[in-house]
């Protein structure tokens, strides 16, 4: 029995991008273009950005420059480009009909851009926007939920050669705050408030909160999104509709050196403030781009939707990269299961959504109501799954692929992070699918798998997830502090970037994460990845989701303590923990088995899903958990508190 869960047929094998970019680029298959791309990095973005059809106002001279060191390389030297214009402008000559946007909110509005229209609103709000004194280098906050305005500000600010920082719409206040005064911003953009479940969430209180603690912050501009009556402040507050107002639909855009700054964005440190990630015209949308065309197969007209939000980085992937590629980006602003659990499906039968991305913790919420929820919409119309965020567990991974992807459609699965602009490691549909797994490296990225001391480990074995060349999407940097930016991926080994992610390749060649490196449990001098014992629980019938850290033990040096989360209707008590020992047991052996498992109701998250074991570890053993800015459930920390002061009491 073959352990595929998916084969391309002769269509992916000759007619997908990746297969027709391996033939233009005259090598013979996969492995010679990946080995050719890290060997020769240049020759390899030089081939991709003509393949993704970017258009120059004056080509480069030099593709990359290394003459700083490889951890700050530049690329495209000598030319001139604008975001904007790849987005958005140069469609206007094929497609300015198309569909560049369509977007519904959680009560059901539904509103559409054409590539026309797209042009028009972000140029008529570029003018608005330097009427009120905005212009190159400027930092601007966006903080909405993912309606059209999003997109027309992120166009309009690089437009002007402007800096958007993307903020999380759920954040409180004071998260917020932090990444406007850390960058400087002068301006944030907001909406009036937005639907979950049916509540009114009032974001232009928790702006207002937010500027109050960010004094760079002159002007706030409001989106009306709910409709909803919102406090006002005279000579700082205006509407989104009165700064576009009377503005001409022409703007003349600013001709910028792929270099220059487009976005800030901000990821949370284990201490300390969070990282500004700092991302260049040339850099984030041209690799956000490649890997949507070369992993997800994505070209004009596809209508890509991607569940996330604006302040996680695959919000402006998804809309630089489908906007660059001419396809359409589907922006839903609401929960994937309200009104019922079958909300997700239903849109994408309505719309005809092509290519569907999420993160595990959504299918491990969707697949306990049931696949019947799934059957009852025809989801023909998808192409091509995707899943990031974290690693998947066998169970939703093959729920996903076979009762929403039919067993007919690829599941990319995609890791990389926020200061990479994209993956480390994906899929591509010229190959066949493990469960779980990455079938490869995402082409033009020079991965490996080093020891402690920086040497190659063999198949079957885990280490450190490194690069070893530079790509066109590297962060140029963090936000006004260089020696962190060198501390975090660049001091451990010379001119090697470490990623802080354990992973192993098998003897076919197919890629696994195991969790973040210092997620990773040691027990008994074995290095055990938390994925496994979390696998191993969510195999149970009544475990919904689980995590797994390491603690401090007098003997082992470490053990495993375990955090479950039940489905509906099941109970904790002493048999079913007892039970779950035996489960552990089975597929680990008894030398591996967890101090405790403990039942709790959530476990604590970020926005973007990510499970915090940093947070939960140091939840555990009363210390001090960190930055807890981008936490979306912060209660769920004080719930394993006390959980775990009773287990260790008791």
């Amino acid at each position: 029995m073959s352990d595929y869960v998916w084969e391309p047929d002769a269509r992916w094998l000759t007619e997908s991008r990746i297969a027709r970019f391996i033939a233009a680029c005259g090598v013979a298959d996969l492995e010679e273009l990946q080995a050719r791309a890290a060997s020769d990095p240049a020759w390899f973005w030089e081939q991709a950005v003509k393949d993704i059809g970017i258009e120059w106002y004056d080509p480069p001279r030099q593709i990359l420059d290394v003459t700083a060191g490889v951890p700050w390389a530049t690329w495209f030297r000598g030319a001139r480009m604008n975001l904007a214009h790849e987005a958005v402008d140069k469609h206007l000559r094929t497609r300015p009909h198309q569909l560049a946007v369509v977007y519904e909110g959680e009560e059901g509005a539904v509103r559409t851009w054409s590539y026309r229209q797209l042009w028009a609103e972000s140029n008529r709000l570029a003018g608005g926007l330097r009427a009120l004194g905005i212009g190159r280098g400027d930092r601007v906050g966006i903080m909405v939920p993912l309606i059209p305005e999003a997109v027309a500000a992120m166009m309009a600010l690089a437009r002007l050669g402007a800096i958007f920082t993307p903020i999380f719409s759920g954040f409180a206040p004071g998260a917020a705050a932090s990444r406007l005064a850390d960058c400087e911003a002068r301006l944030l953009i907001t909406a009036d408030g937005f639907y979950r479940r049916g509540r009114l969430v009032n974001l232009k209180a928790v702006a207002d909160q937010a500027v109050a603690q960010a004094p760079s912050v002159q002007q706030v501009v409001v989106v009306r999104r709910a409709g909803a009556p919102v406090d006002w402040t005279a000579g700082r507050d205006v509407w989104y509709d009165d700064v576009v107002a009377g503005q001409p639909a022409r703007f003349e855009t600013e001709r910028l050196d792929p270099e220059d700054p487009c976005m800030i964005i901000y990821t949370s440190g284990t201490t300390g403030r969070p990282k500004g990630a700092v991302h260049v015209h040339g850099g984030f949308p041209v690799k956000a781009a490649q890997d949507m065309a070369h992993c997800f197969d994505v070209g004009p007209g596809d209508l890509v939707m991607w569940f996330t939000d604006l302040g996680w980085m695959m919000g402006p992937w998804l809309i630089y990269g489908a906007l660059f590629l001419g396809a359409t980006v589907y922006l839903y602003d609401g929960a994937p299961d309200h009104p019922g659990p079958d909300r997700l499906w239903e849109m994408i039968d309505r719309h005809g959504i092509t290519h569907l991305g999420l993160s595990p913790t959504v299918i491990r919420a969707l697949a306990p109501h049931g696949a019947e929820w799934v059957a009852r919409h025809d989801l023909s119309s998808l192409r091509v799954l995707g899943g990031t965020g974290e690693p998947w567990n066998p169970e939703p991974y093959r729920w996903f692929v076979e009762h929403v992807g039919g067993g007919r459609c690829p599941m990319i699965n995609y890791s990389g992070g926020t200061e990479i602009s994209g993956g480390i490691l994906g899929c591509v549909p010229i190959r066949p699918l493990k469960a779980c797994s990455f079938n490869t490296v995402v082409p033009g990225m020079a991965a490996a798998l080093l020891d402690e001391h920086g040497q190659p480990v063999a198949p079957g074995q885990v280490g450190e997830l490194a690069l070893t060349a530079p790509w066109a999407g590297m962060t140029r940097g963090f936000w006004r502090d260089p020696q962190r930016y060198m501390e975090t991926y660049w001091n451990r080994f010379p001119g090697v970037w470490v990623h802080g992610d354990f992973a192993s390749r098998d003897e076919d060649g197919f890629w696994y994460i195991h969790g973040r490196s210092d997620d990773t449990i040691k027990v008994a001098g074995k290095r055990v990845g938390p994925a496994e014992y979390e696998s191993a629980l969510v195999s149970h019938p009544q475990v919904q989701e689980a995590a797994a850290v390491g603690v401090p033990h007098p003997v082992k040096g470490e053990s495993a303590v375990c955090f479950a989360v039940l489905r509906p209707g099941a109970a904790p008590s002493d048999a079913l923990a007892a039970e779950l020992r035996e489960l552990l047991a089975r597929e680990m052996g008894r030398p591996l088995l967890p101090e405790a498992i403990l039942f709790v109701a959530a476990l604590p998250k970020t926005r973007n899903a990510k499970i915090m074991r940093r947070v939960i570890r140091a939840a555990y053993l009363g210390g001090d958990p960190g930055d807890l800015s981008a936490l979306e459930n912060p209660e769920a920390v004080e719930e394993i508190r006390r959980v775990s002061g009773q287990a260790r009491e008791g």
